[in-house]
């Protein structure tokens, strides 16, 4: 039976800091300070008469669009409010409403993501079909799948440009397979989502100039979103049905840290401390580098190897990781091996 008394310590230093206090003042003034971001950009939007004012309004919005899906995320953790409809009231609007993602799938999905973090098979982060994650999952794709796979490290960038349409594409599945809980409300504000996204551009712009503005935005916000999210976990450890590892290591050996900075911080929306994110979903975001102090030292007296490395490593070893797995299908005679082949 796995032994958990390393996490049950640290929790316990954790606690003695303070740092699962909720801090809902920092959330309204983090939740008002994007809401005005987005006001601003619908703002330009209609009172500009400039092509490229437009195209740097379309780049900005992308980027408000992913920093709304970061306090999202903290919503659905139940970070920001003590009171459950609360932080559901937040998660609902900001991801429904103004992302198009459904809240309720979210959470459930990055739930299952939490408790198996780089599990092949369990974590659903794993299960995409035009990236393979490891060499099994680059043998089993088919046809264009299989070709994207191969050379994936190059796909790997432009294909975060379709992110806000995948992430609409599963959120309205979940909501009509009738497994939200709100699923008529979530199923309204993705209708509504959808509706502002083109019609205001196009209301705004014309059609052509709209739907250019509404494309380049959407763009922004897919590799904008996927590129935060992507240093997470890929390239580190793959945990297999066979491999006995307690809750402390699970979470620190398959994540790694972007290093701390106070324009890291902002650019990641916290997430670069991933490690810490993992152990304590709950903690707020600006207490996230104060966490990291207390968890590296943890980690040290443990022997627990703490991995963190600046942005541009991490996206080398990313591509670097991903390259090699695809490789695997560069290679005729490994290739030919595969699984009903």
């Amino acid at each position: 039976m796995v032994n958990n008394a390393d996490f049950i310590a640290l929790k316990q230093i954790v606690k003695q800091h303070g740092l699962l206090e909720k801090q809902p003042w920092f959330y309204v003034g983090v939740v008002a300070l994007k809401l005005g971001m987005f006001a601003l950009s619908m703002a330009v939007l209609f009172t500009v008469d400039s092509f490229w004012a437009q195209v740097a309004n379309a780049l900005f919005l992308g980027f408000v669009l992913a920093q709304l899906g970061f306090t999202s995320h903290a919503a659905c953790h139940r970070q920001c409010f003590h009171q459950r409809w609360q932080n559901d009231l937040v998660g609902i609007v900001l991801g429904n409403l103004l992302l198009g993602i459904s809240r309720d799938w979210w959470t459930y999905k990055h739930n299952v993501h939490h408790a198996h973090p780089n599990h092949d098979g369990m974590d659903p982060d794993l299960d995409v079909p035009v990236v393979a994650f490891t060499v099994e999952q680059a043998l089993s794709r088919r046809g264009v799948e299989r070709l994207v796979v191969m050379w994936q490290a190059w796909a790997f960038f432009p294909l975060l440009t379709f992110q806000g349409y995948a992430l609409r594409d599963v959120s309205l599945r979940y909501i009509l397979d009738g497994k939200a809980r709100q699923g008529r409300l979530e199923g309204l504000l993705l209708a509504v989502n959808l509706a502002w996204t083109f019609a205001l551009p196009i209301m705004a712009l014309g059609l052509w100039g709209g739907l250019g503005f509404a494309l380049l935005s959407q763009a922004v916000f897919g590799v904008y979103l996927g590129s935060v999210f992507a240093p997470n976990h890929k390239g580190m450890l793959v945990v297999t049905d066979d491999m006995p590892i307690d809750f402390l290591r699970l979470q620190v050996l398959t994540a790694r840290n972007v290093r701390a900075h106070a324009l890291t911080d902002f650019w990641y929306g916290g997430l670069n401390y991933q490690i810490e994110h993992h152990l304590f979903p709950s903690v707020p975001m600006h207490r996230l580098r104060e966490l990291s102090v207390l968890v590296k030292a943890f980690c040290a007296q443990r022997d627990v190897a703490y991995y963190e490395t600046s942005m541009v490593q991490s996206y080398r070893e990313i591509l670097s990781y991903l390259h090699e797995i695809g490789g695997v299908l560069r290679r005729p005679a490994q290739a030919s091996e595969s699984p009903g082949a």
